[in-house]
């Protein structure tokens, strides 16, 4: 008893192993005849009362260590505490959802924790809202969790939201954990309020610029035409400083005319409206078609283009105008950013069941910190000199119409080096066999000398 329980135990086993021992010896006569009389008697008493004394240390050190032991009240008192003071209200419910216990209160709904104690869970709900708190309690002994969020009236202030979450503890018992969600619930609806105020903005800035667009093209037109007049001296010839500004007046409107188109692409793309016209097509004639167009530009700026085209049909399934679009942007991009005496290549072939446009420069290529930006509407790379050539339009709708076609755009650049932006486009699944060009199968065109 002294040496503790574990002691206890084996003594007791000791003793158990002594007494089977003197029960055989005495079995095969092993053994002196037991003693009679007083000497029986007290050897009796003694071994009684041994035993008992050592049961009642035994019981009691086991209590001592019991968690149903004296220390059990001090510990569930804490734990009760604890529970009480935590931020949440926590109820314990029967498979019928009767309340069993409540722990906690809400600072913001007090009544609700007396309410739950008093009048059982579904004295928490409105009227409304009592089939869905049902249905939730009964998804959650079925699957193991549910929850909603009540709305809950609050005299003198706005309305309260009370979210509630079910746990199965077990086939017959839940546990709920009941939060005051009011805060999260303002800024979600601030949230959701933000962005209905930003689509609405956003199509209000699209009817706009389709609007205006139409208003300004009119007078835009009249004036290209009426420069164009001038230009090629349909009335008889101007002073030479008359034909100057007539071609300046022509340039600038063909500048503005084509910002005014871009824009309203892209007003036309972000609220969904654009609408391709698709058609069976060989790619390399809207293509040609660009860089025909791109010649002069090419030649003014002193840079040679060059296209690398198949010599077979390239069959695709594509708006003929937005792969032109395509080409005309990323080839005026190279333009601009390629020094005079550059290089600029397009080359357009078949890989992998995909058609690739492929933009190569020479020139001065982007940063790595950019070219994450690059493709977004007005995003543009460079000094300020060099985002001063061109609005940030140019990039992003290369890549809408990519993107609208179901195919991408890859951007690779190396400051000082030059650029590439490769366009990938799916090509049709019954088309003709066209995988990558064969040696020989590659005619190279100049656009320039």
């Amino acid at each position: 008893v002294v040496g503790g329980p574990h002691r206890l135990a084996q003594g007791a086993a000791l003793s158990l192993l002594a007494v089977a021992v003197a029960g055989l010896a005495e079995l095969d006569q092993l053994t002196h005849a037991a003693p009679t009389g007083a000497t029986e008697f007290g050897l009796a008493v003694i071994g009684v009362t041994s035993v008992s004394a050592g049961l009642a240390a035994a019981m009691l050190a086991a209590r001592r260590r019991s968690p149903g032991g004296a220390a059990a009240p001090a510990a569930n008192a804490e734990l009760r505490d604890v529970l009480d003071h935590q931020p949440y209200l926590i109820a314990t419910l029967n498979g019928a959802g009767r309340v069993e216990q409540v722990f906690g209160s809400l600072e913001r709904l007090p009544s609700i924790a007396e309410r739950l104690t008093t009048h059982g869970l579904l004295s928490i709900s409105e009227d409304h809202e009592r089939g869905p708190l049902e249905a939730a309690l009964a998804t959650a002994l079925e699957r193991g969790r549910a929850g909603l969020t009540l709305r809950r009236a609050v005299a003198g202030a706005d309305p309260a939201w009370l979210a509630v979450e079910f746990r199965r503890l077990s086939p017959s018992r839940l546990v709920a954990v009941l939060r005051d969600a009011t805060d999260e619930y303002r800024r979600t609806a601030s949230l959701e309020q933000a962005r209905a105020d930003a689509e609405t903005l956003n199509i209000g800035k699209s009817r706009f610029l389709a609007n205006m667009s139409h208003e300004l093209r009119t007078p835009l037109n009249a004036i290209m035409g009426f420069s164009d007049i001038m230009r090629h001296r349909m009335f008889g010839e101007l002073p030479k400083r008359y034909s100057e500004y007539a071609d300046l007046i022509h340039d600038a409107g063909a500048h503005l005319l084509d910002l005014i188109n871009d824009v309203l692409d892209m007003s036309k793309i972000e609220a969904a409206k654009y609408e391709l016209s698709l058609e069976r097509l060989d790619a390399r004639e809207p293509i040609q078609a660009a860089l025909r167009l791109m010649r002069l530009q090419a030649d003014d700026a002193g840079v040679q283009l060059r296209g690398v085209l198949p010599s077979h049909p390239l069959e695709l399934d594509a708006d003929r105008r937005a792969l032109k679009q395509i080409a005309l942007n990323l080839v005026s991009n190279a333009l601009k950013f390629t020094p005079k005496g550059g290089l600029v290549t397009v080359s357009l072939h078949s890989l992998a069941g995909a058609m690739e446009l492929v933009v190569a420069d020479t020139g001065v290529g982007i940063a790595a910190a950019d070219l994450e930006r690059l493709g977004r509407p007005f995003e543009q790379a460079g000094d300020t000199v060099q985002q001063g050539r061109g609005t940030g339009l140019g990039l992003s709708l290369v890549r809408a119409f990519a993107e609208l076609h179901g195919g991408e755009m890859v951007i690779e650049s190396r400051l000082g080096e030059g650029t590439a932006v490769t366009v990938r486009l799916p090509m049709p699944a019954d088309g003709p066999d066209a995988d990558s060009p064969r040696r020989g199968d590659i005619k190279v065109i100049a656009f320039n000398t």
